[in-house]
């Protein structure tokens, strides 16, 4: 049988580089995990053949690492981990494979890192912009617990998870966006192209005009000659909106504001209620520790109002409070079903589990709320645009119906 050297740590921390004679890479790489050692290498004999392992490339195309190539990268690892290759030759296997330099660089930086004996967690944490800090933690507790792989499938699958909940969301916006530029489109063509001729023609026969189309010729004159004007406005306007956002008491006016919103308060508090159930749920069933489960799911809320109520709830476990005590403090931002659940789950040692529910209950509330926001949207939209339209058929027909009247007279 062929020998194969390899590098190991052993629980201590300590690195053991060595010699096993065996029939196979993965049988090097069970036998090592049997006795409690991290595999970092294991090295093909030179008088052996081995082939290549080809992964399917990824689809993306240049630039930066994205969300899917961060998920792609955990599905394929998983894979090659699973398949008994130590991590220092999956970092390799996967490299290769990448289509993105830069996620070829990325991967290049950390299997050398992991070459000279740092933690993989310690060495993706190098790099936040790829890799968040949920990823980083359950990839440390992958490590401790020697269930990389199936930890790194968990990851995969609750960023394919996240990813399709704004794209519902982002779908359901689409249309009503698209049939509002196009509103607008429409309303400042008849503005600026078709009631300035209008105009001329009422001002040739010299009509009394009504205060209606006097507001719409002036509104008409103001699109065409001052429409910088409008522009400024509304580039200042986001300008300063981005700005007071970033200062705390804009966030949380905004945060509070968007929660209160009907119809699209409630999708944004069942979005958040479906991601931090997702979140929490994954790092408890990963083994991470309460506190930091707490503190990582603060961190990917993404509204400072659940942000705040995180933080208390943190402040209460380590009082040694339950969690669900604080959560029914806050009614507005978790209903009494989410406090109920998670009480149940403390009680019978399954908070994860509840978690998990409450994630799959509130991810079919989301489309609902998807659904309903739609609904909701696009008679409104019709009616704005009937509105707009009605005002300028109305602002140009009158005159010209008291001109036609006057001269039957």
């Amino acid at each position: 049988m062929p020998v194969f050297e390899y590098k190991a740590r052993d629980r201590g921390g300590k690195i053991i580089t060595a010699t096993m004679e065996a029939a196979s890479q993965r049988d090097v790489a069970a036998s090592l995990r049997e006795k409690g050692y991290y595999v970092a290498e294991i090295k093909t004999p030179k008088s052996g053949l081995q082939a290549d392992i080809k992964l399917p490339k990824w689809l993306a195309g240049g630039g930066g690492p994205t969300v899917r190539d961060v998920t792609v990268f955990s599905r394929q690892f998983a894979t090659v981990i699973n398949a008994g290759l130590p991590v220092v030759q999956s970092l390799s296997i996967l490299q290769k494979q990448s289509a993105k330099q830069g996620m070829k660089d990325i991967l290049k930086k950390v299997r050398e890192d992991v070459e000279t004996g740092l933690p993989l967690s310690d060495s993706i944490a190098k790099f936040p912009r790829t890799f968040s800090n949920l990823f980083i933690h359950l990839v440390r507790a992958g490590e401790v617990s020697g269930n990389l792989d199936g930890i790194l499938n968990r990851v995969a699958a609750y960023l394919e998870k996240q990813a399709e909940l704004r794209g519902k969301i982002k779908t359901a916006l689409t249309y009503p966006t698209v049939v509002l530029v196009i509103a607008l489109g429409v309303t400042y063509f008849l503005l600026t192209g078709i009631v300035p001729q209008f105009a001329g023609i009422l001002g040739q026969l010299g009509a009394d005009l009504p205060v209606l189309t006097k507001v719409l010729i002036a509104i008409s004159d103001f699109l065409r000659f001052q429409w910088y004007i409008i522009l400024i406005t509304i580039v200042a306007g986001v300008i300063g909106l981005r700005f007071y956002y970033k200062t705390d008491n804009g966030r949380h006016v905004i945060d509070r504001l968007l929660l209160k919103l009907p119809i699209l308060g409630t999708l944004v508090q069942k979005t958040a209620i479906a991601s931090f159930s997702n979140t929490f749920g994954l790092l408890l069933r990963s083994g991470v520790n309460i506190i930091e489960s707490i503190d990582i799911t603060k961190g990917t809320s993404g509204n400072v109002i659940v942000e705040d109520v995180l933080e208390e709830t943190k402040e209460a476990v380590q009082r040694g409070e339950p969690i669900s005590a604080t959560l029914l403090k806050h009614p507005g931002v978790f209903p009494p079903l989410v406090s109920s659940m998670v009480a149940i789950g403390e009680e019978t040692g399954a908070v994860d589990s509840m978690l998990e529910k409450i994630a799959s209950f509130y991810e079919r509330e989301v489309d609902e709320a998807v659904d309903g926001l739609t609904a909701a949207l696009e008679p409104a939209l019709i009616v704005f645009l009937g509105v707009i339209v009605g005002f300028i058929v109305a602002g140009m027909f009158l005159p010209m119906f008291a001109i036609i009247g006057q001269l039957s007279t």
